[in-house]
């Protein structure tokens, strides 16, 4: 099973908090493949933690549904399958176009500003080929939305989902950056749609901004 030798670890963590972000990341990122034996053994070793915080990593990473554990056995990273675009990506779709109705009561210009200026970046990334500091851009720039809304059922629910749907992006993002630069031009509406506090159309241009990444992500696919 390989694992990074040379990677940053966080501070200030319990050994099981630091195993779990950490495998997490390997797992979201494809270090770890979907479908791979993890062996407790092994990452308590890179981890240098012991196999306690790595068993208990296992469990927390199994409520996420990126493990499947069989007790006494052995613990697989979980396969990603095609058909689970179709019900991750609209889910999310949903959510966000919720988070978006609502911020557009609540957004202040300072916020407008916040979110202006992650798409102007989120441009420029995408610009200069670069996929992955895009992908997490695109990502806050939704994440503040979901903050503005004010609802912790909404943001808890989305970032789990995120979890997954950042599996898709790392795993299979091989389509031209060029494509992307959509986004660019349906969060512009969004944060129009939140400066006018129109509610629907808000709502309308987040859903299709998601959308629409589904079925190129699963052209690639």
């Amino acid at each position: 099973m390989p694992v990074p030798k040379n990677f940053a670890t966080p501070a200030r963590l319990s050994a099981k908090e630091r195993a779990f972000a950490q495998i997490q990341r390997w797992i979201i990122e494809g270090t770890l493949l979907p479908g791979e034996k993890l062996i407790d053994a092994e990452l308590a070793e890179t981890l240098a933690v012991s196999r306690t915080p790595i068993r208990e990593a296992f469990q927390l990473l199994e409520v996420q549904g990126l493990v499947v554990m069989q007790p006494g056995k052995e613990t697989r990273v979980t396969n990603i399958e095609r058909e689970d675009l179709q019900k991750l990506y609209p889910t999310l779709a949903a959510l966000h176009a919720l988070a978006a109705e609502r911020a557009a009561q609540l957004v202040t210009a300072e916020q407008i500003e916040q979110l202006t200026a992650l798409n102007a970046e989120f441009a420029q990334a995408i610009e200069s080929g670069q996929p992955y500091p895009a992908m997490e851009l695109d990502e806050q720039f939704h994440n503040l939305i979901v903050e503005l809304c004010d609802n912790s059922y909404v943001a808890s629910f989305s970032a789990s989902l995120q979890i997954h749907i950042r599996r898709f992006k790392y795993v299979f993002l091989k389509q031209p950056v060029a494509a992307t630069l959509a986004s660019v031009e349906e969060h512009t509406k969004i944060i129009e749609a939140l400066e006018q506090r129109s509610s629907d159309e808000a709502a309308k241009w987040m859903k299709q901004n998601l959308i629409r990444p589904m079925h190129e992500l699963d052209a690639v696919m």
